[in-house]
């Protein structure tokens, strides 16, 4: 709505910094809040921060209330930083904006508007009507990039697809044998690491677990694993693998009704959840996983899979390492499969493209046109 456009004009540099601050404390939950945002607050009186807070799972209070309470009586004519506006709405939490008002904070700086139709500009609205000068829009881009994942399932109502993959410079993501370790260095491997600490769930096919008998962990990075997702429509799988080991990490298989019944129950025996379709798809397999209220999904599977993933809007955003390796090799794997493509006009576009040096690999990100947020 008009009155909630950003007022650039009225935001300083310290502003900026504050909201940065804000960003800082809503990342110490990466990966925890699914479906809810990363929101972090800041209290300033007189120039002195007084209360802080960030929000650390769903179900718990947000950032707006950890920030007051620490602020306590100091918050009455105070300043309010927040990347995300306040809620006016009852959920598992009180209304954020209610929280605002009745500790009398004077002026709030917003990072962006929520996307979440029971907010869109409600809870800045509320704190208008209580008396509240609200300036909105500071840092939002990086306010956005934060939040990507739950502003694009606000506004499609299913998770955000992230495809990763490493391949060499000739486009090779294994050599012809199918032997694939390693691709690109260790700095590289850990930033994956990282990446699957912030991921509600990590996507590969049947033929990921026969051919690399992957872990799909964060390996040490981070005391918090993503859920281990095997797409199956056969239950081809072999016996033993490192996924079924689901003491400490669970694992989910996806297959279709009636696949393997024997292999199913053997799996579920091992303490692996298997859930079926009456036909598996990258959509379904989305579908389930927003029904779970996850948020952000990455993919870590093979060609095929991952065109199929890409042609399904089930990928939003691609994370390619690229090795300085050439392998060669005419039936060696490359990172997508047939998209139907004849010609180059018809290739998918990246666009807001990042380049990163890692040692003497390069990390490519970009966001696919489509579906853009």
């Amino acid at each position: 709505m008009e009155s909630n456009k950003p007022k650039n004009d009225n935001i300083t540099p310290f502003d900026g910094n504050m909201m940065q601050r804000c960003l800082q404390l809503a990342r110490q939950a990466e990966g925890y809040t699914a479906p809810n945002p990363l929101v972090g607050c800041v209290i300033l009186r007189e120039g002195n921060i007084v209360g802080e807070g960030y929000h650390p799972e769903a179900g718990q209070p947000h950032a707006e209330v950890f920030a007051l309470r620490q602020a306590g009586n100091l918050a009455e004519g105070a300043t309010l930083y927040v990347n995300l506006e306040p809620c006016n709405h009852y959920g598992r939490t009180p209304p954020c904006s209610e929280a605002i008002i009745a500790a009398k904070i004077t002026k709030v700086f917003v990072g962006m508007v929520d996307p979440d139709r029971r907010v869109a500009g409600g809870g800045i609205d509320r704190l208008r009507q209580g008396g509240i000068e609200v300036i909105v829009g500071v840092e939002e881009a990086k306010c956005r990039q934060l939040n990507e994942a739950f502003i694009h399932r606000s506004l499609y109502q299913r998770p955000w697809g992230v495809l990763k993959y490493a391949m060499t410079l000739d486009g090779k993501i294994a050599a012809t044998s199918g032997h694939s370790a390693w691709v690109t260095g260790p700095r590289s491997r850990h930033r994956v690491h990282q990446e699957r600490a912030i991921a509600d769930a990590v996507i590969v096919g049947g033929n990921t677990v026969r051919r690399d008998n992957p872990h799909l962990t964060t390996h040490g990075v981070s005391p918090r694993n993503p859920l281990r997702v095997v797409m199956s429509r056969t239950l081809d799988l072999p016996l033993e693998a490192n996924l079924w080991q689901v003491r400490e990490n669970p694992t989910l298989v996806l297959t279709q009704t009636g696949a393997n019944s024997q292999q199913r129950e053997y799996l579920q025996n091992k303490g692996v959840e298997v859930v079926e379709f009456p036909e598996l798809t990258p959509d379904t397999a989305m579908q389930h996983l927003g029904d779970r209220g996850f948020s952000r999904i990455l993919w870590e599977c093979g060609g095929v899979l991952a065109a199929q993933a890409i042609a399904q809007g089930a990928v939003q955003k691609i994370m390619a390492f690229v090795s300085p390796k050439i392998i060669g090799g005419s039936a060696a794997p490359s990172p997508v499969g047939d998209l139907g493509f004849t010609k180059m006009t018809d290739a998918l576009l990246l666009e807001q493209i990042k380049i990163t040096q890692i040692d003497a690999d390069l990390l490519i990100e970009g966001y696919l046109q489509q579906r853009k947020v």
